[in-house]
């Protein structure tokens, strides 16, 4: 079983970015990545998912629908042992308040730091399976 990382997003492109900045991690499978475009197909990747394979969401915060601070209390309650962690253009510090008292133990703004994001990734990874 690999660990799973869920990514939220509205923007087709982002999937492929991703799947671009993480290609050795994944070609080494070292973890899987799935993508969910709305806050509602991700809760139902959420439900999907096997409990011990779910280590992380990445949310986007602005979707349309239900918005990625909208579905943070929803995974943590479906998932209280997964954290997500929030993905902005808007870093501004009421964004970032908000998604703190939702329980986002973090938040990354638009453009990602890849190489930041890619050492979070390995720090839950080594709390979820063990240092590798």
């Amino acid at each position: 079983m690999n660990a799973l990382i869920l990514v939220v997003d509205d923007e087709p492109d982002v999937a492929d970015l991703f799947r671009q900045q993480f290609r050795r991690e994944l070609r080494a499978s070292r973890f899987d990545m799935e993508f969910a475009q709305s806050a509602p197909e991700a809760l139902g990747r959420v439900d999907a998912a096997e409990s011990a394979s779910l280590i992380l969401i990445l949310s986007d915060v602005n979707m349309p629908g239900m918005s990625g601070l909208e579905l943070l209390p929803r995974a943590r309650q479906a998932r209280p042992d997964v954290p997500v962690i929030m993905i902005t253009a808007y870093g501004d510090p009421e964004t970032r308040r908000k998604a703190t008292e939702a329980g986002a133990p973090g938040l990354f703004t638009k453009p990602i730091d890849f190489p930041v994001l890619r050492g979070e990734i390995g720090r839950r990874l080594d709390e979820a399976l063990g240092p590798s």
